[in-house]
Parts: structure tokens; C-alpha cells; sequence
């Protein structure tokens, strides 16, 4: 698979997973200095990882919730909150995988976690 395959491929599924609208906005406001970034972004994280078949896009969308929540990311953390829900992801696996942070991660970092995501689900209904 050639580079510029594996960026379409990649661009797709982030559309898919992220909502095109919202990739598209994002890589139209782009500058000369984040470009880079988002090429990688959609080569290598979501046209190499996202597009294995090990896991389902609604388990690597939780995974992905529970290291934003955990490494304390609250932009990507509500990113990704969205893209789980268009993913799939109910309310609840969102709500037990931010408990499963607070035990390994801390309270302090499933507190702001949860209201992050109370904030997406009032936004997203």
C-alpha cells in the first residue's frame, strides 16, 4: 500500500469515526505548521491502527476515551467522546470505562472525565 492509500484509507475511516463535517472543518482551518500533524494523524493512527481488525471501532473508541480521560487530554478526550457515540458506544460502556479510570487513574481524573462527558451527551441528544 502506497502512502497516499494509506492517507485515504485513513481519512475515510477518521471521517467516519470523528464525523466528516467535523475532519473537514478541522483540516480546512489547518496551517502550513499543523499539516503535518494531521497527515500523520490520518496515515498512521487511522489508516494503520484504526484500520486493523483486531478490535472493533466501538472497543478502540473506549480504549481511546479511557488514555485521554487518564493522561488528563480534555479537547481529545471530548473528541473522542463524540466519535464513540457515533461508534456506537452507549452512555453506559462510556460511564463504566470512566470508572475503570478512576480506579486505576484516580478520581480526580474520572471526575473530570465524567463531566466532560456529560457535556457531549447534552450536546449530542
Amino acid at each position: 500500500m502506497t502512502e497516499d492509500e494509506r492517507y485515504d484509507r485513513g481519512l475515510q475511516i477518521r471521517k467516519e469515526v470523528m464525523g466528516a463535517a467535523n475532519i473537514e472543518q478541522r483540516l480546512a482551518s489547518d496551517s502550513e505548521f499543523m499539516r503535518p500533524l494531521h497527515d500523520m494523524i490520518s496515515s498512521w493512527a487511522y489508516g494503520e491502527v484504526w484500520a486493523r481488525e483486531g478490535l472493533s471501532r466501538s472497543v478502540r473508541s473506549l480504549l481511546v476515551i479511557a488514555m485521554m480521560a487518564a493522561t488528563g487530554r480534555p479537547h481529545e478526550l471530548r473528541a473522542h467522546l463524540m466519535g464513540a457515540l457515533n461508534n456506537g458506544c452507549t452512555q453506559g460502556e462510556i460511564q463504566e470505562v470512566l470508572l475503570q479510570v478512576a480506579v486505576y487513574c484516580g478520581f480526580p481524573a474520572s471526575l473530570d472525565a465524567h463531566r466532560i462527558a456529560e457535556q457531549v451527551f447534552r450536546d449530542h441528544a
